[in-house]
């Protein structure tokens, strides 16, 4: 059961000097989870933040590695509450009616003053076997769970911020702008790109070392038309499901709009809908003479389709608008501390993976933590494993955001990366569905453990092929951008590595004809899938992964369970 809450006013003598386990920084998503599984475990946690709950975030499209990296540190921190994130009902009845469902992954390629081609859009329906993910509405979701980590024993402050962080041999000690002090064991930064840490020891890398260009704008919006009931597509080239039923991108030349909404599944009260503009300042610079308000119009003046959904739509926020989002540090670890996920870098919300590659690091991160509670190891050394992660979710994830961002002007090339996006997510999932039930059945916390345990920390699933098509991608989409290949041909190049691949499921439609453009896994698929997985995959993790699943669907039966 949670400890007793601690009290959270502030100090009444500010020369008082707290001690505390670890001291975080932000009470995100990120801050409260680990916040929570620290306190959980029996640590003395410190959350601290410079603004207050409930305020907007992003970062509101869930994605099924996500689902599992949650159901992994609820199982093994004993956090039962984050099992409410596990599914969109869960959500609705333990956080509440204000969340959407995430049933897809819808795109749509725009040309300026033209409708869209209906042959020129591509779809991931999430197999409903693996999850069925939802739209956070993150004001919420982000109450909900710095109150859990208030809860369990963390004590908190709102509208605090850090003046001074002083490093020691034995810890560090954070004093507030109030003159508050706490000193603490470990110091967790999870306040995103405005991190005190990279700013004491000037970590910001200049030049950024990604690749990828964009910058941003972004709000909510009540009243955006479903685009299933405004596009002029004949209904017998429109996806299996609908476009309002997931998370929508629109796909423009070096950019896109997203279109997440909160309205899509029965029983929600939220009206909104996020919807957010992300362009590449090369291509798009930020203009001087224009309100966000204006350029955003500007853009939908432009593309009739999507300008169609906001007939009659009402800005219900302030706009966001950001300069060029990327950005990176020289180090994520340091003696007694880390730069956890956004606060070490960022690349683009493509694809959803902001928050699954952050509870991939919360996981390693808080392992390490506790064993350091126990044995008073704080090396670095031991904590090496997360920057290398940190900096692999980072690489990764710059290759293909940039590949797709140099493909959206081609829809063949398009076609290509979002197959080499798509076709190993499944089993990536499936080696961290495979690391928890065998973790749940013996408690034996090696087979999580055993994740860390590949050559390219970062990579959703670690095989070698996949890396190689993934690196044959960005190279392929590079010199089409400066012009060394033709579209045609650059296409040609990675759909052949993609049908050559023996490693590529062939059962969804990722290999084969490029007429495939929507990919729907029924049940009897992913069963199919997994049957060749066993039989056929030429590599043995996935052979031995389709196995160990099959064995604990069959215990689970056997026990009177519903599978996994």
């Amino acid at each position: 059961m949670p400890s007793k809450v601690q009290q959270t006013s502030q100090a009444q003598n500010p020369d008082q000097v707290r001690h505390c386990d670890v001291l975080i920084l932000g009470s995100g998503l990120a801050g409260s989870i680990s916040g929570a599984v620290l306190a959980r475990q029996g640590a003395s946690v410190v959350l601290v933040d410079a603004a207050q709950h409930p305020r907007f975030a992003i970062g509101e499209s869930m994605t099924p590695q996500l689902v599992e990296w949650l159901h992994i540190l609820k199982s093994r921190f004993d956090v039962p509450e984050i099992g409410h994130l596990l599914n969109v009902k869960a959500v609705a009845e333990n956080i509440g009616p204000q969340h959407g469902k995430k049933q897809n992954f819808g795109f749509v390629k725009h040309e300026p003053g033209r409708e869209p081609d209906p042959e020129e859009t591509t779809m991931f329906v999430i197999p409903r076997v693996l999850t069925e993910a939802s739209h956070l509405f993150r004001q919420d979701t982000d109450q909900y769970y710095f109150n859990v980590a208030a809860r369990y024993g963390c004590l908190t402050r709102q509208n605090w911020r850090a003046q001074d962080l002083d490093f020691g041999a034995a810890g560090v000690t954070v004093t507030g702008q109030n003159g508050e002090v706490f000193r603490a064991k470990y110091l967790i930064d999870a306040s995103g790109f405005r991190s005190p840490l990279a700013e004491k020891f000037d970590l910001r890398e200049q030049p950024v070392r990604f690749k990828h260009h964009a910058r941003s704008l972004f709000t909510h919006y009540i009243g955006v038309r479903p685009f299933d009931g405004v596009s002029h597509h004949p209904l017998s080239q429109r996806p299996p499901v609908p476009w309002h039923g997931g998370t929508l991108h629109h796909l423009i030349e070096r950019g896109w709009f997203w279109i997440i909404p909160f309205d899509n599944l029965k029983g929600s009260r939220n009206q909104m809908c996020s919807v957010g503009l992300t362009i590449d300042e090369r291509r798009y610079p930020r203009p001087t003479d224009m309100t966000p308000e204006q350029e955003f119009r500007s853009f939908l003046d432009r593309y009739p389709a999507v300008k169609r959904q906001f007939v009659g739509a009402k800005r219900v926020r302030e706009w966001v608008s950001a300069d060029r989002l990327q950005y990176s540090s020289k180090n994520s670890i340091g003696h007694r501390w880390c730069l956890m996920s956004h606060a070490a870098g960022f690349i683009d919300p493509l694809y959803s993976r902001g928050l699954s590659n952050t509870f991939e690091v919360v996981y390693s991160l808080c392992t390490r933590i506790l064993e350091s509670l126990k044995d008073d190891d704080w090396s670095i050394d031991r904590y090496a494993y997360v920057e290398q992660l940190e900096r692999g979710l980072l690489q990764y994830n710059d290759d293909l955001v940039n590949s797709s961002y140099i493909a959206f002007s081609h829809f063949r090339l398009w076609n290509a990366v979002f197959r080499v996006w798509g076709g190993f997510l499944t089993p990536g999932v499936m080696r961290l569905t495979r690391a928890l039930a065998q973790y749940e059945l013996d408690g034996d916390e090696q087979h999580l453990r055993a994740l860390e345990n590949t050559e390219h920390p970062g990579l959703w699933w670690p095989g070698s092929a996949f890396r190689q098509i993934l690196e044959l991608t960005a190279e392929t989409c590079e010199k089409f951008e400066v012009g060394e290949l033709g579209g045609d041909e650059a296409a040609d190049i990675i759909l052949t590595a993609l049908n050559d691949c023996e490693s590529l499921n062939p059962v969804f439609g990722w290999k084969g004809p490029e007429s495939t453009r929507f990919i729907y896994p029924s049940t009897p698929m992913v069963a199919r899938f997994v049957y060749w997985a066993m039989r056929a995959a030429p590599e043995p993790e996935m052979r031995e992964i389709s196995r160990s699943l099959v064995g604990s669907a069959a215990r689970s039966i056997l026990k009177g369970k519903k599978p996994l």
